[in-house]
């Protein structure tokens, strides 16, 4: 949608939205959408032939902690060989100039330090769906020093890699399972109390479109080829982001007063890191990039959004967007400027 607004020629290639509702279908974009699965590397390559982009933003994946237990060979064929046969297919093609690969903060060794991750520190994963991102990442660099290496651009190849890690993203318009906000709909809509399985586990929470405005950011710097932008980097809130599951349902609860939770114990529960921080000083510093919305902001807008939407059947989105682009004018941050 942002991009749209932007003026862009879309090309959207993923598999069938998994859920009913789905925010793809809510938004009813006028772009050219491919279904197709990222593992089916002929099909894509045709893909990258037939519409020749000039700029990938890479963000399929199998992203469910708890589906990458059920299911872990999936997990790693799409995270890994999906990954790598997007980053083939943009470096056969003629036409692409940049590439963003969104992964995870995840991709972490996490040691459960109270200070944040820099883009530097190890990677790891004790999870199927962590280490597939950390392996995503070392597919990816591996690419930039093969492939697309920054001392040869321009030379031998013409297209700059970078790599975004983000936190936990929140906002209007996701339905997958074992997301906070769609638990929280599914429960008051069904007038049951929500069940928090990990309530003291610590997030770096943010809107969906925080880290958004980053990738857009970052895209906009390899395409205009300042290939000392190719590199991984951290897209997360500021501070007062990072906080615990059960802070985040009773800073929802001031928007939504129907929202009830209990805690739930299980024994089936599968691991879980309970402190996660990213340090985003690098994206502050070199790429000028800083969030708009606090957490008690980022929560209002989410939680009125699917209440909009449960009591009216009312789509938020491009308001939001809207709201949001007009605060980061007036904070005057750089993208806003151009």
């Amino acid at each position: 949608m942002w991009l749209k607004t932007l003026g862009a020629n879309v090309i959207g290639y993923s598999l069938p939205a998994p859920t009913v509702p789905n925010h793809f279908d809510q938004l009813d974009l006028n772009l050219t959408s491919v279904i197709g699965d990222i593992r089916d590397e002929k099909k894509l390559a045709a893909v990258f032939k037939e519409h020749k982009p000039e700029i990938v933003f890479h963000l399929a994946a199998q992203s469910l902690v708890r589906s990458s237990f059920q299911n872990p060979a999936e997990t790693f064929s799409t995270n890994i060989q999906g990954t790598v046969n997007i980053l083939q297919a943009s470096r056969d093609s003629e036409t692409v100039r940049a590439v963003v690969n969104i992964t995870s903060d995840k991709c972490y060794e996490n040691q459960e330090w109270p200070w944040g991750y820099r883009e530097s520190d190890v990677l790891g994963g004790y999870d199927p769906y962590s280490a597939s991102k950390g392996c995503a990442e070392i597919v990816t660099n591996c690419w930039r020093n093969s492939f697309f290496n920054l001392e040869t651009y321009g030379k031998s190849h013409q297209t700059l890699l970078a790599s975004c890690r983000a936190g936990n993203v929140i906002g209007g318009g996701d339905w997958a399972s074992d997301r906070l906000a769609r638990d929280i709909i599914r429960a008051v809509s069904q007038n049951q109390k929500m069940e928090l399985r990990n309530p003291q586990a610590v997030r770096a929470w943010q809107h969906v479109l925080e880290p958004l405005s980053g990738y857009l950011l970052l895209g906009q710097k390899l395409l205009e080829g300042q290939k000392e932008f190719a590199e991984a980097w951290n897209f997360g809130p500021s501070e007062d982001g990072h906080m615990t599951v059960c802070d985040i349902v009773e800073q929802a609860k001031k928007w939504w007063p129907k929202i009830e939770y209990e805690y739930c114990q299980s024994a089936e529960q599968p691991h879980e890191a309970n402190l996660l921080r990213l340090d985003c000083s690098k994206a502050s510093i070199r790429l000028r990039w800083r969030t708009v919305w606090d957490a008690p902001t980022t929560v209002k807008k989410t939680i009125l959004w699917y209440r909009a939407f449960h009591e009216g059947g009312r789509v938020g989105s491009a308001d939001d967007l809207h709201d949001y682009l007009a605060d980061a004018i007036q904070r005057k941050l750089i993208w806003t400027q151009a």
